[in-house]
C-alpha cells in the first residue's frame, strides 16, 4: 500500500481528491493538510511514502515545504500539483529536485499512476509542461534581480527593498532598470507581470 500526504488548500479539490485516490486499490491517504506550513511536521508524524503537494499553498509554498522534504526526509517522495502550466514554475520545481511535476487538470487515473511511478523511483513530468519549459528558455534575470523583483512585486518600494537587501537605493533602482530591460517590461509592474507569467517569481 502507497502511504499518501495530500496538500490542497481548496477543501472541495482536497476531498475530491482524497476520494478519488482510496478508491485505489494500492493507494491510502494517510494525512490531509490545507497550509505549507503544516507539510513537514506532518511528514514526520505519519512517515507517507508520498507528498502530493499543491504548489500555491497559504503560509509557505509548497515548493519550499518539498525542498525541506528532500533535504530531512529524503526517503519520502514529492509529487508537485498545479493549476498553472508555466514553464518557469516547472524549472523551479526541478531546482528544488521534485520527483514529479502534474496538472491539476491531469485525469484522476494520470494522478494515481503518477503517484506509483514516483513511489518507484521515477521522476514523473507532465510532457506538455516539459516541452514548453524546453522551448522557453533560462529566466534572464539572476539571483539578486529576481531578490529584487519579489520584494517590489509584493508592494515593496525602492527604500525598504534597500534596506532588506542591504543595497543602496541608487543600486536597487539600478537593478529594476535592469531587470525591465531584459524582460522587455514597459515599467516596473509590466516586468512583473511577464517574471509571473514565465513562472520564474
Amino acid at each position: 500500500m502507497i502511504r499518501v500526504l495530500l496538500a490542497e488548500d481548496m477543501h472541495m479539490v482536497r476531498g475530491a481528491l482524497i476520494a478519488l485516490l482510496n478508491l485505489e486499490p494500492d493507494i491510502e491517504v494517510v494525512a490531509e493538510v490545507s497550509s505549507g506550513d503544516r507539510i513537514v511536521p506532518t511528514a514526520r508524524h505519519h512517515s507517507p511514502d508520498v507528498c502530493v503537494i499543491d504548489i500555491d499553498l497559504p503560509i509557505l509554498d509548497g515548493l519550499t515545504a518539498a525542498a525541506t522534504i528532500r533535504e530531512t526526509m529524503p526517503q519520502i517522495r514529492t509529487l508537485m500539483l498545479t493549476s498553472l502550466g508555466r514553464p518557469g514554475t516547472l524549472r523551479r520545481a526541478l531546482a528544488a529536485r521534485v520527483d514529479g511535476f502534474l496538472l491539476k487538470d491531469a485525469p484522476p487515473s494520470e494522478l494515481a499512476e503518477a503517484i506509483r511511478r514516483v513511489n518507484a523511483g521515477e521522476r514523473v513530468v507532465d510532457s506538455q509542461l516539459a516541452l514548453a519549459a524546453w522551448d522557453r528558455g533560462e529566466c534572464p534575470l539572476t539571483d539578486r534581480e529576481l531578490e529584487v523583483l519579489r520584494l517590489a512585486a509584493n508592494g515593496t518600494d525602492a527604500p525598504d527593498i534597500a534596506v532588506a537587501l542591504s543595497l543602496s537605493v541608487g543600486t536597487v533602482r539600478n537593478y529594476l532598470t535592469t531587470i525591465m530591460t531584459k524582460l522587455n517590461g514597459r515599467n516596473k509592474v509590466d516586468a512583473i507581470r511577464i517574471a509571473e507569467e514565465a513562472g520564474w517569481l
